[in-house]
């Protein structure tokens, strides 16, 4: 009896540390992905000609993180502005000078669930990890 324990707890760790280094890959990939497109939307948003990040750039944005194997519904993105005023309006641009902030965030989608193993609290299933940014309008009407 005490060998099956043994050999069911060992077998529990060696999956661990054979998988461990793959989804926490997985995991960095996909923040970085975020990031990256949230950087890239911030740099086109807050240009010269812009001051907003709309539903058409948002959606181009999905099909883009759904092309590196993230699915594009469950995408989220909060656009907002520093003044208050919506910055979502191709009709009311953000003025130079005021912030731009965008978030994304997509959920874990039991990545951890091998941590769960060897008893590693893991996050809840409707946590979501983030990426975020701000960058000043450059619109001059």
């Amino acid at each position: 009896m005490k060998q099956i324990l043994v050999f069911v707890l060992f077998a529990a760790m060696f999956c661990w540390m054979m998988f461990s280094p793959v989804y926490k890959h997985v995991l960095v990939m996909r923040e970085a992905m975020l990031q990256k497109e949230v950087d890239y939307l911030l740099e086109i948003g807050a240009s010269g000609s812009r001051g907003y990040i709309d539903a058409e750039m948002l959606g181009q944005a999905r099909e883009r993180l759904a092309a590196v194997g993230l699915r594009p519904d469950a995408v989220e993105f909060q656009v907002s502005s520093t003044s208050g005023q919506p910055a979502n309006q191709p009709s009311e641009p953000l003025l130079r000078g005021t912030g731009l902030r965008l978030e994304a965030s997509y959920p874990y989608e039991r990545l951890f669930e091998i941590d769960r193993l060897i008893g590693i609290p893991v996050p809840s299933a409707g946590e979501r990890m983030r990426a975020s940014g701000l960058k000043m309008s450059e619109f001059v009407p």
